[in-house]
């Protein structure tokens, strides 16, 4: 009686579907992220940030402090500010916890910036762009080692004219090339 012969492509399948299958999460929270992250010069990925004009009567006290609760008491903000800046002698910008107050006092015209975290997106961000570290930073190497792990073994989930040896060596080919092209093209060219 011979040793039983090891079916290494039915091994490769069931891991490759089981590891794929523990990967979907990460996968969806890094897809997410990683396209909110590259158009980060059209809009911010993290936080929506809302822009209004106000108008206040003219607030004319010249002690800075005074001048900053006579700006918060007539927009009827209780929060104590976590600091201020006198961008020029005409501007005072007010910072408060996740608004920005910048106002002319002696015309009180000026504008209110208020930032939010933009739902779930800002969360998905934080993980993908490891702000979390220590535990999360292992755990993250072991998601990139699954996704080798998936491209390697995918390539040998079929056989045959749809398998490595027929199309599947165009569409390698074709996704090694891509990503080349593109370095070629705009760091050396």
């Amino acid at each position: 009686m011979g040793a039983k012969r090891l079916n290494w492509r039915k091994w490769n399948n069931i891991l490759h579907r089981d590891i794929g299958y523990l990967t979907v999460g990460l996968t969806v929270i890094f897809a997410v992220s990683g396209i909110a992250v590259n158009h980060v010069e059209d809009w911010n990925p993290n936080y929506h940030i809302e822009k209004r004009k106000i108008a206040i009567d003219p607030v004319y006290q010249g002690d800075d402090q005074a001048i900053i609760a006579e700006v918060l008491r007539y927009l009827a903000i209780e929060e104590q500010p976590q600091g201020y800046f006198k961008a020029d002698p005409q501007t005072l910008q007010i910072f408060l916890k996740n608004k920005k107050i910048e106002i002319n006092p002696t015309t009180g015209q000026g504008e209110i910036e208020e930032i939010r975290e933009r739902f779930i997106l800002h969360d998905f961000n934080y993980l993908h762009l490891n702000h979390a570290k220590k535990a999360w930073t292992y755990f993250s190497d072991l998601y990139a080692i699954a996704l080798f792990f998936l491209a390697i073994s995918g390539m040998f989930v079929l056989k045959g004219r749809k398998g490595l040896s027929g199309r599947g060596k165009w569409l390698v080919g074709i996704g090694v090339v891509i990503p080349v092209l593109f370095l070629v093209y705009y760091k050396y060219w």
